[in-house]
């Protein structure tokens, strides 16, 4: 079973997006998706 990992907002902390972790991965995720609560695009970083 593949681990999954959880992005949250930048702007308003919100865990919004889980995702399949990449083996070996260095750095922590960092996209830019849909934030429903700040009803826009923002950047949501891989939480710890």
């Amino acid at each position: 079973m593949a681990k999954k990992v959880i992005i949250s907002c930048e702007k308003c902390g919100s865990r919004n997006y889980t995702m399949p972790a990449k083996e070996g991965a260095t750095k922590r995720l960092e996209l830019k998706k849909f934030c429903a609560h700040c009803n826009e695009h923002t950047v949501h970083k891989q939480t710890i």
